[in-house]
């Protein structure tokens, strides 16, 4: 069953609700546990060559979806506390990237905006 993102955020609102903590939930909390889980994800990563990276996302794949999943949750948790239309900000976001990243100027390239000339 696929949920929409309002019902996982009423579902993540409820499991904050029913323990009472949403006195802790606030934007510069949350920003902080966002970067702290998104670390972890890292941490799943660091110091790997591209194939023990393969190697381990095959042996530790419960982990680390486990860590994308606090990921999402923190992010979805605070766009809801800040009022955030989550898809609408990241429509805007990849049209100002489509501009900002013309693909016959950059394709199979990693520099940024300001490395590839106008």
């Amino acid at each position: 069953m696929t949920m929409t993102l309002q019902e996982i955020t009423e579902k993540i609102r409820i499991f904050r609700d029913e323990r009472d903590w949403e006195q802790f939930h606030n934007p510069k909390d949350m920003a902080m546990a966002l970067s702290i889980e998104a670390g972890e994800l890292m941490e799943q990563f660091l110091w790997k060559t591209p194939e023990e990276v393969t190697t381990r996302v095959f042996e530790k794949r419960e982990q680390i979806e486990e860590e994308v999943a606090d990921v999402a949750i923190y992010l979805v948790e605070l766009a809801d506390i800040l009022n955030i239309d989550l898809f609408a900000a990241m429509e805007r976001k990849i049209a100002k990237n489509s501009a900002k990243y013309p693909a016959e100027k950059v394709r199979g390239s990693s520099m940024k905006y300001n490395e590839y000339g106008a």
